[in-house]
């Protein structure tokens, strides 16, 4: 088992890629703190799971205080090994209609909190010169999308904020890497009718939707010690969309 006596941090955990990861965390071996703001689902996984292996806090990323605290709690369970740093907020507005409160929340969550997580990760990481972080960017990080200005703008850069992260802890035994899931079938796409679905498809030239699991495994793989030479990259796992037009 790849992560066998190790402890993980996985924000945003309690339902979609985030939940897939902290189940393939536990099937690897590892020993999972979920934080989210969903605690019947995130309870509801520890139950499933055994509080042996997994437990749940209520932690808002954008929160100094509430991120801070969940790290001095990890360091109690397990010990904090890796980060998969993944919770995130959509949004879909045209920019001329993006009002300030809309576009700090998405920054605030989606940009902001993966940066206060990854700080605090540090510090518990570096003097211990290990640890691995994976930060949830997207496809949308890497091309434009029309009416999703706070989100591209947020996930662009957490691109680039991994790559800084990942230069100033390279000599400290530390790597820091992204992934970047294209369409997923996860609840926040439950809002979408057929029609939109099938539009979404249609853009991965490999025929469908990413399930839940196949971002897992790649976020698994970043965190293992089989990626122990990669630091500072983003590793696309979207179907092909990116690829172009065929």
């Amino acid at each position: 088992m790849r992560l066998e006596d190790k402890g993980f941090i996985v924000t945003g955990g309690a339902s979609g890629i985030g939940e897939a990861t902290v189940r393939r965390i536990v099937h690897e071996g590892g020993r999972v703190i979920i934080a989210d703001l969903d605690e019947d689902k995130g309870q509801s996984l520890v139950d499933e799971l055994g509080k042996d292996a997994v437990r749940y806090l209520n932690v808002d990323v954008s929160d100094t205080g509430q991120v801070e605290a969940l790290f001095e709690a990890t360091e109690r369970f397990c010990g904090v090994d890796g980060l998969f740093n993944n919770a995130g907020i959509g949004a879909i507005t045209p920019s001329a209609d993006t009002t300030d409160e809309d576009w700090q929340k998405v920054i605030d969550i989606n940009l902001s909190g993966v940066f206060k997580v990854a700080r605090s990760a540090l510090h518990y990481m570096v003097p211990r010169r290990s640890g691995s972080i994976v930060n949830c960017a997207s496809i949308l990080g890497h091309v434009g999308q029309s009416q999703t200005p706070a989100y591209s703008a947020a996930k662009g850069g957490v691109i680039n904020l991994t790559r800084t992260l990942a230069l100033e802890t390279a000599q400290q035994g530390i790597r820091v890497n992204s992934v970047s899931p294209g369409y997923v079938r996860t609840p926040i796409l439950d809002v979408l009718d057929q029609e939109a679905l099938d539009f979404l498809t249609s853009l991965h030239p490999i025929g469908r939707l990413g399930q839940p699991e196949e971002i897992a495994n790649a976020a698994v793989f970043l965190l293992s010690d089989e990626a122990s030479f990669i630091t500072g990259t983003d590793l696309l796992v979207d179907g092909g969309f990116t690829a172009g037009k065929s």
